[in-house]
């Protein structure tokens, strides 16, 4: 038998696919990638090629291999080729040809091969996993295949809307060391939607792999979580690097909705609070979350409170209260009211998904927060564009937040307080016509001194241009 080449005993004979469970082999000490070729003379080789391509039977992802005897091997795609097309290539393409099969071993990979994307890769992987096994590559596979997903180190998340179809259930266990073969990693996860309930539990399904643990830097942050139970948000970047721009030294931050830390950590490491109370009902997301205090140096300067916010036994010890939940954290504004400081007050950063539908009419803002630029705006055009009529929503909800707080804080406390829009932050486009967006509310009771407070919130607040 030679070295690269073995001739096959028939068309579904031994030699003419990969060995028996595997397309891999042994050979010398290591594992040796194998392949069925079409071994001709060289003076047939452009007849065959032809032949192969017109069938969409031509293996594009590996180069054509002239063997030690001089002949051509054309690697073909699957593991053997019907006697039908081998008749058709010794009868009519090349009648004076010797066209048989043999297995190639350690093949090279063509140029187009490796200089495709990822998808291409796991598009061509796919396709000879599906016709090795003797089935038909159809639409509806290529349809169910990813368009994207998250790398998280040497783990792999797919998107719920891949692999949907009943047929990919057959190629398992196989399938999913292709696919993470093929999309660079080693484990692989599939996740569906977000559980609606307040956790916001992932449903994350562990494919390949001991366990789903990962770890992210960002912005010199380490984050390590369990993708199969918390979930990491890369659309919030901007909010946490503006975070991560605060300054808070010296200051005491009350984080209501805390997950792994994504924005406890900013405020601790980049923006230098003094002191965060961290709350987190999770108890998955709040392990993760004291991992990542301490893979970051600032455990002792952050304690957890594990259970529902809301019966918090925290009482005016905050300068600042993150309310980092969406769509809304409504539900968070009394206890965010009773942890803000009661003598200087402080800063409430309120996160929330405002709509502004096309069409929807657009009620005015009545405060003279609202510059006279958007009041004659609004006026003068019939039609105003996206982004007028978004911002002009931003800025009504914020208005209305702004008199619902002042009330939640004049019966909390039994005196009128002031609360005063400072900025309103673009997060991301949550969906169509919906933005999650950040409004800093500055809150101080009337019997604080003119101006204190106020001035050193604006300073570390009004980071961007205001709405």
């Amino acid at each position: 038998m030679e070295r690269d080449a073995a001739e096959a005993r028939g068309p579904r004979g031994p030699g003419a696919g990969a060995p028996e469970g595997s397309d891999k082999m042994e050979a010398e000490g290591g594992k040796s990638e194998v392949l069925v070729a079409v071994v001709t003379e060289p003076q047939f080789t452009q007849r065959c090629r032809e032949y192969l391509e017109k069938h969409q039977l031509l293996d594009r992802r590996h180069r054509v291999k002239q063997l030690p005897d001089g002949s051509m091997a054309l690697p073909v795609l699957g593991e053997t080729l019907s006697e039908q097309h081998l008749q058709a290539l010794r009868q009519r393409e090349a009648p004076e040809s010797t066209c048989r099969l043999a297995q190639i071993l350690n093949p090279v990979p063509s140029k187009k091969a490796q200089s495709c994307s990822p998808a291409q890769k796991l598009h061509g992987e796919l396709r000879r996993l599906v016709e090795g096994q003797g089935h038909t590559w159809s639409v509806e596979l290529e349809k169910d295949l990813p368009h994207s997903w998250q790398r998280h180190g040497d783990l792999v998340l797919l998107n719920e809307d891949s692999f949907k179809a009943a047929h990919w259930k057959t190629l398992e266990p196989g399938l999913w060391k292709t696919v993470a073969s093929a999309l660079g990693g080693q484990r692989l996860a599939k996740r569906g939607r977000v559980s609606p309930g307040g956790t916001r539990a992932p449903k994350v399904i562990l494919l390949l792999g001991a366990h789903g643990w990962v770890e992210h830097v960002d912005n010199g942050i380490r984050y390590t979580f369990d993708v199969t139970q918390s979930m990491f948000s890369f659309g919030n970047i901007t909010e946490k690097l503006r975070v991560a721009s605060m300054a808070c030294a010296g200051q005491v931050l009350v984080d209501l909705y805390a997950g792994i830390g994504y924005f406890t950590l900013p405020f601790l490491i980049h923006a230098k609070a003094a002191f965060v109370h961290a709350c987190e009902w999770d108890p998955h997301a709040a392990a993760a979350l004291r991992k990542n205090l301490e893979l970051n140096g600032v455990g002792d300067r952050c304690r957890i409170h594990l259970g529902d916010n809301r019966k918090l036994k925290l009482w005016s010890i905050a300068d600042r209260v993150n309310l980092g939940l969406i769509p809304s954290s409504e539900e968070g504004w009394p206890i965010a009211c009773q942890v803000l400081r009661q003598d200087t007050g402080g800063i409430l950063h309120i996160h929330h998904n405002v709509e502004s539908f096309p069409g929807k009419e657009l009620q005015l803002p009545s405060s003279s927060e609202a510059g006279p630029k958007e009041q004659r705006a609004a006026r003068n055009s019939g039609r105003q564009t996206a982004a007028k009529i978004a911002k002009l929503e931003w800025r009504r909800w914020a208005e209305a937040v702004a008199v619902r707080i002042g009330a939640l804080l004049l019966q909390l406390h039994g005196k009128p307080w002031e609360t005063r829009i400072l900025h309103i932050q673009q997060v991301k486009s949550y969906a169509p016509h919906v933005d999650h967006v950040v409004l800093d509310l500055d809150c101080r009771p009337l019997s604080c001194s003119a101006g204190e407070g106020a001035g050193k919130a604006e300073r570390s607040c009004g980071q961007g241009s205001k709405v």
